[in-house]
């Protein structure tokens, strides 16, 4: 997922942002809206977070092969999506182009579930260090009564760069400061770190292991 893009000032639409670490990014400002994702487009989430993270190394690193990923991975984005939907907490840009998954407090991917979809598509040769990451995702995860989880958020490789993961990021940050909630999420890339720290969230620590990509757990504080 790679929502920021380098550019010149002359092209329209295109805005200078101080990221911490990679000094000045330009990056578009989006005009589209984000509304909430219905159970009729389960399947669109699932498609746009399937083109979205085609080349995230977490996600090939357990389904590497094109095959594979194409058959199991819009599974596992419905899996996740479908309590967020119900919460009315799963998000859409009005173009499609990009999905956020949210899970309110109290809301939770049924754990016999989970197990059941990534026993089922988790390679064995990797399987004891794959749950010894999600072991370690629990770990960094907060159990306060006010944490907002993000499990997915993507923008369809065609449409990024033209800020329409800021444009989702903004939409629920915006909520967790009336709230004044916490957030918490797994950047299963590290190019995308720079997006979430320009919302306030800010790394916990980094769930590394032998054969496996990097995770960096991020948290967001309350607002004051």
């Amino acid at each position: 997922m790679l929502f920021k893009t380098a550019g010149k000032q002359f092209f329209p639409g295109l805005s200078q942002t101080p990221i911490l670490g990679l000094g000045q990014v330009y990056t578009w400002e989006s005009t589209l809206s984000v509304k909430l994702a219905t159970a009729a487009q389960l399947q669109t989430v699932a498609n746009t977070m399937t083109m979205a993270f085609a080349a995230d190394p977490f996600n090939r690193w357990y389904l590497a092969e094109a095959d594979r990923y194409l058959e199991h991975f819009p599974k596992i984005v419905e899996a996740l999506a479908t309590p967020a939907i119900a919460a009315e907490a799963c998000y859409l840009t009005d173009n499609h182009g990009g999905a956020a998954i949210w899970y309110p407090p109290g809301v939770t991917l049924d754990e016999a579930l989970a197990g059941e979809i990534f026993g089922n598509v988790v390679p064995a040769e990797i399987g004891d260090t794959f749950f010894k990451v999600m072991e370690a995702f629990d770990t960094y995860h907060p159990h306060d009564d006010d944490c907002w989880y993000l499990p997915l958020i993507g923008v369809d490789a065609g449409m990024q760069g033209k800020g329409l993961g800021g444009t989702l990021m903004n939409h629920v940050v915006t909520l967790l400061d009336e709230k004044g909630a916490l957030g918490y999420l797994e950047s299963s890339n590290p190019q995308n770190i720079p997006l979430y720290q320009r919302y306030g969230f800010e790394i916990m620590g980094r769930i590394e292991f032998e054969g496996a990509p990097l995770v960096t757990p991020m948290l967001r504080p309350r607002s004051n």
